[in-house]
Formats: structure tokens, C-alpha cells, sequence
């Protein structure tokens, strides 16, 4: 079975192609923004750009104490010029000035301020409006600053203060205008931008493809799997192939692989049992008719006078009217209701010898058969389907006994029970291969036959549903020793809690 072509899949690498989610979504090209790769890349570059951001403030204000100390550095210079000579040419003066672009440099040496350089223009200290001291700059100040400057506008000057770099001894005394150092400092923000903007391009894009080949196109693969398996969920090659990896999304694939698996089998077991009801409706109304005419035959044998005829007639007869009912109700299995029980006191031990008679287990046989039921057991529990239960674990067990041919085979069919007033456990045991460990988990599912080859696997399921019906359970114990053991548990109506009657 095969879906449209545009949930078709590569068979090589079971991912799906672009635009076919199989699931009602948005196509690929659509969403290719919205979908999980897009907000990958959008969010790593925020990311970065937010860790650049954090780094740019105190960059920033790096940036303006350097930047300002080499002024200070630069009129330290003419500061020993100063110093050594007394005084400072016009040419030197002029050349300092436009060199620094301040428009006033001094030095504040002990008690005496000596000028060392003024521009013509001159400066009210109303113009100033930020002193600064290097010398007692820390950097949580230098930040604030720093975002002062960037907001003012450039308007005004700003005093700067420092010890000179010359060792002199004294203080630089600098006058610049704030427009100046505020270019410098947008200089260097477009700068960092550039290179963070480089940056983050770089570490998004490797993030992104690093991403993207660790999560996305496995994920994309698992739901590729999902839409090929949802198109045809009945086809084994549509289930995922597990990759190699050992990590989270291998555990996923891992899980899919095998929720896939069990799906196909619950589906092809419902198909089964869709075939069995169909088929068992069609021969149901012939049948009925049939085993209605075979009781007819049968009640003519009882006005025949020969002892064994009328000591088999009644059994014949039981057993017809068995099957007969069984007819009105096979298709009951798995059905949303069940047939009510109708629970009262029976004599288990009878119910097991008729089990055996059945079978052909009473007289000399090949299987022997071994009732070890006390003799007068009670058991409150429905008769008809307690005969049923007891009729398919035995007739599973003289199968398996009857499948080993060697003639030195021991071939012993055991049924053992403890009745009492919380109700009864009875164990069917036998002496045949038993029942291998790869087929106990699911025993009591539909279609798994443990009997024989080419058994429906229909008996203990049939079995284990009846016994839950009585409240009770059914189990295979593990025991050791040869063949197999199961322990059925009636429980009686008192020690359910139930009332009196059904």
C-alpha cells in the first residue's frame, strides 16, 4: 500500500521531502522562517549580539580613559618642556594645542598653576560642564560618564585631571571640548558594531549549522518517519530504521522504531481478528443448522437398547448442546459487552472429567490423564465458562504432548485444586516441552499460539478473558521441572464483595 505522491519518502534516507509533513502542517517553504531552523538562527544572533552589547559599556568607557590619558601623556610632554626651559614658544604652543585639540593645557605643580598653552578663544567656566580626575577614576564612574557623554550632545567642555607622565610630580591640567571626545567614542561604537555584527554572523552561522546537523534534521527525520508510517501504517518498510547515535534523539528514534512495530502488529492482529469474525458469521447459521440435525440424530441413539449407546447418548447430546450454545456466542470474544455470567455452586471435579471425556483423556490413551481434584470441590463460578476455560488450557496442553512423537515421552496431563470459602485455585499442569521464553510475554494476547504451528492463538486468550470476567486471573508459574503450569484463581462473590447474585 502506498499514499499520495506527496507523502512518499526516500526509502534510503526516510526523511521527507520538502512541503510534505503529513500532518496538516504548514509546508517547509512556508514556514521556513517560523519553523525550528529560523528561530535557531534569529535567536543565536540576538544572543550574541546581547553578549556584545554587555561587553561594548565597559569597552566603551575603556575606550575613553585611554583615550584621554594619551592627551594627558601628550601634555606632560610640554609640561617638562616647561620645566626645563621656563617657557613654551608660540610655534610649540600652537602645534601642542592643535596635536592634543584641547584649548587649554596646564600644570598644577604644588601651590603654583603655570599656563602652558591657551587658545585664543576663550573659556567661561560655565562651558565646563564634567570635571574628570584620572587619578581617582573607577570603573563603575568611567561608565557612567562614558553614557553621560554619548547622551549630552557634544555641547561644552570637560576638564581633565591627571598626574603627569613624565614624573614631574604634578598635575595636568586639560581643557578639551566635549565634542571631540564624543566622536572619538562613536568612532569606536561603530567599530564594535561592525565587529560585533561580523562576530555574531560568524558564531550564529556555525552555531546554526552545528544545530542544525545535531537536532533539526534528525527531528525533521523522525517527523518525516511519522507522516511515511501515518500514510500506511500497515507497511513494515515504513517503520524507522534506528541511526547509531547514542544520545537523546537516538533514544527517540529508538522509542519511534519501536512504538511503530508494536502499532503495525495491534493492527495486523485487529485485521485478524476483523477476517475471523467475518468468517465465523458466515459459517455461523450452517452450523447451528448442522449440530441442530446431529441433535436430532443424537436423541434417537437414547431409544436404542444397547448399554454402551446409552451411556454415551447423554454425553453426546451435552456436548452438542455445548456446542450449539458456543454458536450463539463466539462472536462475543472482543466484542464492547459480554454475556452476563450465571454464577452459582458447581462441583468442579465433575466439570474436570467432563473436560477429560472430551478430549478423549479417560480411557487408555496416549496422554493420561491425571484428576486430582478432591472429590465433591465446590467452585461459585458460571459452569458454562469455567467448562470453557478448563477445555482450552487442557486441549492446549494434550497438543503440546501430542507433538513430541518419541514413543518413551512421558505424556501426563495433571489438574490439581484448593477450594475454600474465598474461592478456588486450580492448577492445569503437564509433562510436555513447556512454553519457551520469548513467547511468555505475550501468551495471553490473541494469536500468539505457544500449542502448535498453525494453531489460531486464540485459547488462553479466550481463557485469561474469562477468568477476568470472574474477577479472577490466570498465570503461567514458574516452576521447575518439566512442561507447563498454569494457576487459574476463582475468587467467590463474598470475597469480591459482590452481591449475592449476577
Amino acid at each position: 500500500m502506498t499514499g499520495p505522491a506527496a507523502g512518499q519518502v526516500s526509502a534510503r534516507t526516510g526523511v521527507a521531502p520538502e512541503g510534505a509533513d503529513g500532518g496538516g502542517g504548514a509546508p517547509a517553504e512556508v514556514r521556513r522562517w517560523s519553523g525550528l531552523s529560523g528561530k535557531l538562527l534569529i535567536l543565536t544572533v540576538l544572543f550574541v549580539m546581547l553578549s556584545e552589547v554587555l561587553i561594548f559599556v565597559p569597552s566603551m568607557a575603556n575606550f575613553r580613559n585611554t583615550w584621554l590619558n594619551d592627551k594627558l601623556t601628550i601634555a606632560g610632554v610640554a609640561a617638562s618642556v616647561l620645566v626645563e626651559t621656563d617657557m613654551v614658544s608660540p610655534a610649540v604652543q600652537a602645534e601642542l594645542l592643535r596635536t592634543t585639540g584641547a584649548v587649554a593645557i596646564a600644570l598644577n605643580d604644588g601651590d603654583r598653576r603655570r599656563l602652558i598653552a591657551m587658545a585664543p578663544q576663550a573659556v567661561a567656566g560655565d562651558d565646563i560642564r564634567m570635571t574628570i580626575d584620572m587619578g581617582e577614576a573607577d570603573p563603575v564612574t568611567s561608565i557612567m560618564q562614558s553614557v553621560h557623554t554619548l547622551l549630552a550632545g557634544g555641547e561644552g567642555f570637560l576638564r581633565v585631571v591627571g598626574p603627569s607622565q613624565m614624573g614631574l610630580g604634578g598635575r595636568v591640567d586639560i581643557v578639551l571640548p566635549q565634542a571631540m571626545l564624543r566622536d572619538a567614542m562613536l568612532g569606536f561604537a561603530v567599530r564594535i558594531l561592525a565587529l560585533s555584527l561580523v562576530i555574531s554572523a560568524i558564531t550564529a552561522t556555525l552555531v546554526y549549522l552545528s544545530l542544525r546537523w545535531m537536532f533539526v534534521r534528525p527531528i525533521r527525520r523522525l517527523t518525516g518517519s511519522m507522516a511515511r508510517f501515518q500514510a500506511a501504517p500497515d507497511d513494515p518498510a515504513r517503520i524507522i530504521v534506528p541511526s547509531a547515535r547514542n544520545d537523546e534523539v537516538g533514544d527517540a528514534e529508538r522509542r519511534l522504531a519501536g512504538m511503530q512495530a508494536k502499532l503495525a502488529e495491534t493492527l495486523e492482529q485487529r485485521r485478524q481478528l476483523a477476517n475471523l469474525g467475518l468468517a465465523v458469521s458466515k459459517i455461523n447459521h450452517d452450523l447451528r443448522n448442522l449440530l441442530a440435525s446431529a441433535q436430532l440424530f443424537s436423541e434417537r441413539l437414547e431409544m436404542v437398547s444397547d448399554p454402551t449407546v446409552q451411556r454415551l447418548a447423554p454425553k453426546i447430546l451435552a456436548t452438542l448442546d455445548r456446542a450449539v450454545g458456543y454458536t450463539r456466542s463466539v462472536l462475543d470474544y472482543g466484542s464492547a459487552r459480554e454475556a452476563p455470567l450465571r454464577r452459582r455452586l458447581v462441583r468442579l471435579d465433575v466439570i474436570a472429567r467432563d473436560v477429560g471425556e472430551v478430549l478423549g483423556l479417560s480411557g487408555e490413551g496416549d496422554v493420561a490423564f491425571d484428576n486430582r481434584i478432591p472429590q465433591g470441590a465446590e467452585v461459585d463460578a458460571d459452569p458454562e465458562q469455567l467448562f470453557r476455560i478448563l477445555m482450552n488450557l487442557s486441549r492446549n496442553a494434550v497438543q503440546a504432548l501430542r507433538a513430541d512423537d518419541n514413543p518413551a515421552a512421558v505424556r501426563r496431563l495433571t489438574l490439581e485444586a484448593d477450594c475454600g470459602f474465598e474461592g478456588a485455585t486450580i492448577r492445569i499442569s503437564d509433562t510436555g516441552p513447556g512454553i519457551p521464553p520469548e513467547r511468555r510475554d505475550q501468551l495471553f494476547h490473541p494469536f500468539q499460539s505457544a500449542a502448535k504451528k498453525g494453531g489460531t492463538g486464540l485459547g488462553l486468550a479466550i481463557a485469561a478473558e474469562l477468568a477476568h470476567a470472574h474477577g479472577g486471573s490466570i498465570r503461567l508459574l514458574d516452576r521447575p521441572g518439566p512442561g507447563a503450569s498454569f494457576e487459574l484463581v476463582i475468587p467467590a462473590r463474598a470475597a469480591r464483595g459482590d452481591s449475592a447474585s449476577d
